[in-house]
């Protein structure tokens, strides 16, 4: 049996240590959060002295064997944090994981953090873990599980909020749970304690956010091109940089260049998103664009993308600005498209 993240938290609260933790799952940010949790707890409970692994495939199980068995020269009491990132440890380490969990002494405490988790992943040493101590899954999150993380969240701030102004945010975070947290905290800051309706929160938000980068693009993947280029005056009046802006931008058009060929390809460009774990609300923006553009013209906007970069670096001759601006309207309007590509 595993626990939620926020079953963990109650645990904690309420219950003494277990000798093993293994936390997992595609959320980063939860995962993060319930071993955040998990170490403030060790801390408090005079576990002193952490020491960290980062498990690859040349990590040597013997070594952290030895270390358990070891005493401590610092502290009586020592918590092992394990950094699993792919969730397999492979066979030596499924044996030594499984192999620990009979021996744990009292001033020992393993926590095992992996970023990916599926039904692939378990196995015997998982499921001896959930006996002798706990699993703690975090998925990623679906649709309709994100406005109640949402309400809750808020609530842990000392917010509320109309359905309605939840959903103003949901669509604002597209899923993005580290984006979610930080509009919180920003809530909290701009009206600490307040009931937010619709209106306050889209103008909250409005303010908190600005002009930015993520919005910046989604108009022009929409299709949006008066839009898109509003918010580029805006960043350019404030002062933003372009090679601040290209990371999101370049990144996000070689993707969708990606499914582009992938669709050319006669694949499956669903399951090629849904692999990538891309939100849903998120795919629909992707397949828009996808229709107004070819696979070629889709590789001509990444080699846009690192002409904006050489010229932003000095390394072209141009206004950077100026192309960006172009780029912008082309992945917007196919007219426009046409006459940028002609002109390269």
């Amino acid at each position: 049996m595993s626990l939620t993240p926020e079953q963990l938290a109650a645990e904690l609260k309420a219950k003494p240590l277990q000798a093993i933790y293994l936390v997992a799952g595609a959320e980063t940010l939860r995962v993060q959060e319930a071993a955040d949790a998990i170490r403030a707890r060790a801390r408090n409970d005079g576990f002193a002295e952490r020491v960290v692994y980062d498990i690859d495939e040349r990590f040597d199980w013997n070594n952290l064997s030895y270390e358990l068995s070891a005493a401590s020269l610092f502290a009586p009491k020592r918590l092992f944090d394990l950094r699993l990132p792919t969730g397999k440890p492979g066979r030596e380490g499924a044996q030594a994981l499984e192999g620990l969990c009979d021996g744990l002494a009292a001033d020992n405490l393993v926590l095992i953090c992996a970023g990916d988790w599926s039904n692939k992943h378990g196995g015997r040493w998982s499921e001896r873990i959930a006996k002798t101590g706990r699993v703690v899954l975090c998925p990623q999150l679906r649709g309709n599980e994100l406005p109640a993380w949402l309400g809750q969240r808020l609530s842990a701030h000392g917010l509320s909020a109309s359905r309605e102004a939840i959903d103003i945010l949901v669509e604002r975070v597209e899923g993005n749970l580290l984006a979610a947290a930080q509009e919180v905290d920003k809530l909290a800051l701009l009206a600490p304690g307040a009931r937010l309706d619709a209106p306050a929160m889209a103008q909250l938000v409005a303010d908190s956010a600005r002009y930015n980068v993520f919005g910046l693009l989604e108009s022009a993947l929409a299709g949006e091109a008066s839009r898109a280029l509003r918010m580029s005056a805006s960043l350019c009046a404030e002062g933003d940089s372009v090679l601040a802006l290209m990371g999101w931008v370049a990144a996000e058009v070689r993707r969708i260049a990606a499914y582009a060929a992938v669709a050319a390809a006669g694949g499956d460009v669903g399951s090629a998103m849904r692999a990538d774990r891309v939100w849903e609300s998120r795919q629909t923006l992707y397949r828009r664009a996808l229709q107004r553009h070819s696979a070629s013209h889709w590789e001509r906007f990444v080699g846009l993308c690192a002409q904006i970069d050489r010229i932003a670096k000095g390394r072209a001759d141009g206004d950077p600005w100026q192309v960006l601006d172009r780029l912008l309207a082309a992945i917007a309007e196919p007219k426009a498209s046409r006459r940028l590509l002609s002109a390269c």
